[in-house]
């Protein structure tokens, strides 16, 4: 887990535990909806809190429809190799892509990240999955959208809008990958700028 600290900046929690399961539980009908069901559904998170994430949908996608084994939809992607901003950042390793057994040929492809911001991971992640095979379909979810688009890309499943400046940080914590004082932390959190 990682340690969570608030370093100097001032800070203000935009959603809660409840309302991240409330938008995930929605998103979760949503993508249903817009599949006529769960058949071919395969979602992939977007290391590193993308997965976590998709493994929460691929749950709650589970319980709305019983035929749903949640395990067998859900795969995490590594975009890592496909950034376009490698020596811009400081080195991060590579996390290990895993698709479901069934594979993303042919199959309607959801994109689980937690906040999208430039695009620029996505763009990536649509680099990596014609590595992988060929979707019929490829959308987007994610928790948060805090808009400053670089790239035309859009998500088709939003938890949350947070129109933020760009100075701004948005901040996802979950159980899964953070702590704050040893104690697992969910929520959203928008830091202001220096």
């Amino acid at each position: 887990m990682t340690e969570v600290t608030s370093a100097h900046l001032p800070s203000r929690v935009v959603l809660n535990q409840a309302d991240i399961d409330r938008a995930l539980t929605r998103i979760a009908h949503e993508i249903l909806e817009a599949n006529k069901g769960s058949q071919d559904l395969v979602l992939l998170g977007i290391p590193s809190r993308g997965y976590p994430l998709a493994v929460r949908l691929a749950n709650k996608i589970a319980a709305a429809d019983p035929t749903v084994n949640a395990g067998s939809i859900v795969g995490q992607l590594d975009v890592t190799m496909f950034r376009d901003d490698l020596s811009h950042q400081p080195t991060r390793p590579p996390h290990h892509t895993r698709l479901p057994l069934s594979g993303i040929d042919n199959k309607v492809v959801v994109l689980i990240d937690d906040v999208l911001y430039s695009g620029r991971t996505i763009r990536a992640a649509l680099d990596a999955l014609v590595d992988l095979g060929r979707p019929r379909i490829v959308r987007l979810a994610v928790l948060v959208d805090r808009g400053h688009r670089e790239l035309p890309i859009r998500a088709d499943h939003v938890g949350k809008n947070l129109p933020t400046s760009s100075a701004e940080k948005v901040r996802v914590h979950l159980e899964e990958t953070d702590s704050v004082d040893g104690v697992p932390v969910n929520e959203v959190v928008i830091e202001a700028g220096k």
